[in-house]
């Protein structure tokens, strides 16, 4: 048995000292500096950062207002079509509507079209994660185990490319432009790829590997409300096709908001339109597809020019003009709580 003693200093010997080690980190001698809140610091620094809000909220509203916008409601102009798409049964049935409008003016530079909708809820949970981010990379994945559902596989276990709710719901009507120049209708060329982000096209959305994309996707089937496989969405571009299709890309992106618009195409800027879209009248000819009704929802389309600090939505100016306010408020009511203490304490030092 071990003597417990044992451990013990012996007589004569220096006991161990349990301070830290006298160096300038352990006992706290490190050069620091601690601001000194004065009035005059505390002060100046809203009064500068409300200035700066409130010059940048200026400069991005201003901004925002010199954007030129037509946005067009076709919902009820195309009433006709939106009857028809609410039976589901004609599905395979065509129908074609027409809006006209006029220019009064040149819009110069360049030239997105967006389509919008209105009440169309993206934001619910079921909703966003119906969806297989494996599967749009191109990969050999069983889908029944995703969160597809129940867009996932058809009743004979024919898996669906591209499975999900989000996919299944994609908006498909046709919009084209054109411009009546001279008794004769141009169309008005418009570009349909180069509108998804980069690192959505590059990176989140890849296309099976294989010779051709009719054998990548054999063995599956498009969704119930689409009307063409995926690998034929668009017939004349072939780098355009399957999980990499732009239309496809942007709609999968989903809203917070249940009022949105996606970017739909660009005004390709040759020979009339070289600088933009002229004054004038113009048409376009939608093909309907994308019924609305049962929701009680809106389509619109929109014509939209850009400037330094993106489109037409003034909400970043109003944050900054909020900010920028309420920071010059605070620096004046800290300047009357100041002055009042000060003359308190004048007082009472008289006294």
């Amino acid at each position: 048995m071990k003597n417990k003693t044992s451990f013990l200093p012996r007589e004569g010997e220096a006991q161990p000292s349990r301070c830290p080690d006298n160096s300038a980190f352990k006992q706290q001698r490190l050069p620091a500096w601690k601001p000194q809140l004065t009035i005059a610091s505390v002060l100046s620094s809203f009064f500068l950062t409300g200035a700066f809000c409130l010059t940048v909220g200026v400069c991005l509203v201003l901004s925002a207002n010199s954007v030129r916008e037509i946005q067009i409601d076709y919902s009820d102009k195309c009433s006709d079509c939106s009857k028809l798409r609410e039976n589901s049964s004609n599905w395979n049935k065509e129908c074609h509507c027409s809006v006209n409008f006029t220019l009064k003016e040149d819009i110069l530079g360049d030239i997105f079209m967006y389509y919008g909708l209105q009440n169309f809820y993206q934001n619910h949970r079921r909703y966003v994660i119906s969806r297989s981010d494996a599967q749009l990379l191109g990969r050999n994945v069983n889908i029944q185990r995703s969160y597809c559902a129940p867009f996932s596989t058809y009743g004979n276990g024919t898996p669906m490319a591209p499975c999900g709710a989000i996919a299944n719901s994609i908006f498909n009507d046709t919009i084209d432009l054109f411009y009546n120049h001279n008794s004769s209708m141009i169309q008005v060329p418009l570009l349909k790829t180069g509108n998804s982000w980069w690192t959505d096209k590059n990176v989140k959305f890849r296309n099976p590997e294989s010779y051709n994309l009719s054998s990548a996707f054999a063995g599956t089937a498009r969704p119930p409300y689409w009307q063409k496989p995926v690998y034929l969405l668009d017939e004349e571009d072939e780098r355009n096709n399957g999980y990499v299709n732009d239309d496809f890309i942007i709609w999968m992106r989903v809203s917070a908001f249940a009022t949105f618009r996606n970017l739909y195409r660009r005004v390709r800027r040759t020979r009339l339109f070289a600088d933009g879209l002229p004054a004038g009248n113009y048409t376009f000819h939608i093909s309907y597809n994308f019924p609305v009704t049962r929701f009680k929802g809106r389509k619109h389309v929109i014509l939209s020019t850009v400037v330094w600090s993106g489109g037409s939505n003034p909400f970043l100016g109003i944050a900054y003009l909020v900010s920028g306010t309420a920071a010059t408020l605070t620096g004046f009511v800290i300047t009357g709580i100041h002055l009042k203490l000060r003359k308190k304490r004048t007082y009472f030092q008289k006294q």
